[in-house]
């Protein structure tokens, strides 16, 4: 007897279904690590990025869209709202107010992820532009902030508050052209392997610096995005 996602799933959902086991593995180790929960969250985020292209060149399933989002809630929602908390607990700890305060946030900002992506996938997964800022692109500004040194609950609890209202927000953000999304992954990929304390160690300055870029990148996208960035096929 075959199983039932033999023949129901392509190379496109095994892709989707890494991205939901990566923010697995992030959420564990913001637990222990920031800085490798952080790497594993931009991971995801372009595991998030190849299914979307495995799927137009192989074709995609019915199962996609709804496989998307679910991975989505795991890495993009769930998992940033951990490792932001796991962060200040560091320094707040998570039972006096001030706690209760980012816990507060990271509950709010799953909650939205979900709310998003279900209006996502009902209403905008066949279109141009999405209204509300993407999870990904939340969970990315989340990672390259930690990444690029940004671990402070002052600089965190308010970006956890700011994006949780942006993804509800009616602002549109057009989707990004191919090339730009390919230099958005390959500053990922250079973020991942030389960002924070390990890129420090082994290459100095220059490795810091990929962090930075991609915390530049993704938030010159989110204020400028809706505002500047046209696309055009």
């Amino acid at each position: 007897m075959k199983p039932r996602f033999v023949g129901r799933v392509g190379l496109a959902d095994a892709v989707t279904v890494s991205n939901a086991a990566l923010g697995f593995l992030a959420a564990v180790a913001a637990t222990v690590d920031v800085e490798l929960a952080a790497r594993l969250l931009l991971l995801a985020a372009i595991a998030d990025a190849l299914d979307g292209v495995v799927a137009r060149r192989r074709g995609g399933t019915d199962v996609g869209p709804y496989l998307d989002s679910l991975a989505d809630v795991a890495s993009f929602g769930v998992a940033p709202a951990l490792l932001v908390s796991m962060a200040v607990s560091t320094s707040w700890g998570l039972t006096g107010w001030r706690g209760l305060l980012a816990l507060t946030g990271g509950a709010l900002f799953v909650a939205a992820a979900v709310t998003r992506l279900g209006l996502y996938t009902a209403y905008d997964s066949d279109a141009a532009e999405t209204e509300g800022v993407q999870t990904t692109l939340a969970a990315t500004i989340i990672g390259a902030t930690v990444l690029a040194g940004f671990t402070s609950p002052i600089v965190l609890v308010p970006l956890v508050y700011l994006l949780t209202a942006l993804m509800l927000a009616p602002i549109t953000y057009p989707d990004l052209h191919a090339q730009d999304a390919l230099v958005m992954g390959i500053v990922q990929a250079a973020a991942i392997l030389l960002g924070g304390r390990m890129g420090e160690r082994l290459v100095g300055a220059i490795g810091e610096g990929f962090a930075f870029g991609l915390l530049f990148l993704s938030l010159a996208y989110l204020f400028l995005g809706p505002r500047f960035y046209w696309r055009r096929d």
